[in-house]
């Protein structure tokens, strides 16, 4: 299993544009190819020295070749959605993540 992380941090003047639109548009439309099971946003809670918010927006794939599939057919597209709405008031980096190990406590 891999993780597909974007970190971003957004321009407090479109931050609640952007919260929403990620919310209600964009997280939607990753989980909508069909290549990642679930998606999971976090606010980091770090000051950031250059101002604005960031968050970890994190979506599970099951393998490399499902990944590769997404930067192949999808990353363009979903990406320059979001360059078009917010261009200069964000800056994003992308990590991949693979899951070594994942415990769950017996008592949940």
């Amino acid at each position: 299993m891999l993780i597909y992380n974007v970190t971003i941090n957004i321009d407090d003047s479109a931050h609640d544009d952007w919260l929403n639109w990620m919310r209600d548009k964009h997280i939607p439309d990753m989980l909508a190819t069909g290549k990642f099971s679930h998606a999971k946003m976090t606010r980091i809670l770090v000051e950031e020295e250059m101002g604005g918010t960031s968050y970890s927006i994190q979506y599970t794939t099951k393998d490399r070749s499902t990944l590769e599939a997404y930067y192949k057919e999808d990353a363009d597209r979903l990406r320059q959605d979001g360059l078009k709405l917010f261009a200069d008031k964000f800056v994003a980096f992308r990590t991949e993540l693979e899951v070594v190990s994942q415990q769950i406590p017996q008592n949940l």
